[in-house]
């Protein structure tokens, strides 16, 4: 049976819950979507698009001209997003509540880069312009392995002097780098190596809510990232019988608001 191309998404789900990963990836049942999927990918398309808004007239004034760019991107995306979001059944009110608080988070992300570029303005002695494509990453970049049959989207490299820095954003309220976020983490370093035969110095989270918390990369990270892929090929491509992907059976099942996509296919709670 050949391998599955599997991703660090993928892969945390194995972990997390064999018979999820059966459902998703196997059976291929629909997923349902919600809004803090919806919301995720509006926050990630203004931060790619920030990059591309032209800097050379905001002047003394660019506090400012930022914080009204990331807004009308804000604004922008929301609208564009305006299918998905309807099919949500959210009411007036609550897409607001979502708006206003998705808001708040590229505020915040601003208003942390806002403190970068001034800094790299005052210490190379450049302008807004320079400063501006200096700390402008590579973003939302592709990188596959065929060697262990894993791919990722990165959504920023940043190269600074001669660190190469890579950064994922996400908009969840935890701000801990849990062991599925270092897994996704060892997983881009591992797949950054491959292409360009070097290690990145350091991978973190923007946790949109709060900051940007970074980690040094090192083999041991390397290392949890090929063990852990090695794992899910051992089995995923031996077997894709339903009973060889057992339930586990957790909180994530059913919760006050919600439950997995795969509750009623599942049944985990019925004897």
């Amino acid at each position: 049976m050949a391998k599955r191309v599997e991703s660090p998404s993928s892969i945390n789900t194995f972990k997390q819950c064999k018979r999820k990963y059966y459902y998703n990836y196997i059976e291929k049942l629909p997923s349902v979507s919600n809004i803090h999927q919806v919301r995720g990918n509006i926050a990630h398309s203004v931060l790619e698009d920030f990059y591309d808004i032209e800097v050379a007239s905001f002047g003394e004034e660019y506090e400012l001209k930022f914080k009204e760019a990331i807004q009308r991107l804000l604004v922008f995306n929301w609208k564009k997003y305006g299918p998905k979001l309807e099919g949500l059944g959210l009411n007036k009110d609550q897409e607001m509540f979502y708006f206003e608080e998705t808001l708040l988070m590229v505020m915040n992300w601003v208003n942390h880069f806002l403190t970068d570029i001034k800094e790299k303005m005052d210490d190379d002695k450049i302008s807004l312009v320079e400063a501006f494509q200096k700390l402008t990453p590579v973003r939302e970049q592709e990188y596959r392995s065929d060697n262990y049959s894993v791919r990722g989207f990165i959504d920023a490299i940043q190269h600074l002097e001669e660190e190469v820095q890579i950064i994922d954003y996400k908009t969840n309220a935890s701000f801990s780098m849990k062991a599925s976020i270092k897994l996704q983490l060892g997983i881009y370093s591992l797949l950054y190596f491959e292409k360009h035969g070097k290690l990145p110095s350091k991978v973190g989270i923007f946790f949109l809510r709060h900051k940007l918390k970074m980690m040094d990369v090192d083999e041991e990270l390397v290392e949890l990232a090929k063990r852990e892929i090695e794992l899910i090929h051992g089995h995923t491509s031996l077997t894709e019988a339903k009973g060889d992907y057992p339930k586990t059976i957790t909180p994530l099942c059913k919760w006050r608001t919600g439950q997995c996509d795969f509750y009623e296919a599942c049944k985990p709670h019925e004897n």
